[in-house]
């Protein structure tokens, strides 16, 4: 599985960075991110504590300072059986500022989320409507890439508990064309 994900990620960067060369370097306002994704504590469930995963995202300029984004996240590596296995997917409208190649974003989104475990006592499987909001930066590492630092409040209001760290955190690689 991670080798077809390795395959189907290299392919797709190829091909983005072919579409991309036809571009001018100022013309670069699209974007897609693949990075670690940290999950604060009990954000979803009770007792989960802060999940480790990956987030991918796609970002489309269509105005000034405007864009669409997709986002598709999944929690639950390293954990054990007993702890649900998350997996976000969520739409919506980001605002972005460029200066000197920095990004800086702010975005909202609405979306599902769906979580299971395979605990051998209790077996769960739950969808529920998802929301995030935040913000983050794109630092400038090569003419193509950048690296993100962003951070969000994500909550699925009829599945979270309120005592819960509604957070996420991530960082990771962007490639701009």
């Amino acid at each position: 599985m991670r080798i077809r994900l390795g395959v189907f990620l290299a392919g797709f960067l190829c091909i983005l960075s072919a579409a991309a060369t036809a571009h001018s370097a100022s013309l670069r306002n699209h974007d897609a991110f693949i990075g670690y994704s940290r999950l604060g504590s009990d954000a979803f469930y009770s007792n989960a504590g802060g999940l480790n995963g990956w987030e991918g995202a796609l970002h489309i300029h269509i105005a000034p300072f405007l864009g669409i984004e997709g986002d598709v996240a999944h929690y639950g590596l390293g954990a054990d059986a007993a702890i649900p296995r998350t997996t976000t997917v969520m739409f919506g409208p980001r605002v972005s500022l460029k200066a000197l190649g920095i990004n800086l974003f702010v975005h909202g989104m609405v979306g599902g989320e769906h979580s299971a475990n395979s605990d051998s006592d209790v077996h769960m499987s739950h969808g529920a409507m998802a929301y995030d909001f935040g913000g983050g930066v794109d630092l400038p590492v090569l003419p193509f890439f950048a690296w993100r630092f962003s951070a969000d409040h994500i909550s699925a209001p009829t599945v979270s508990p309120s005592e819960g760290t509604k957070a996420r955190f991530d960082t990771g690689l962007v490639f701009r064309f």
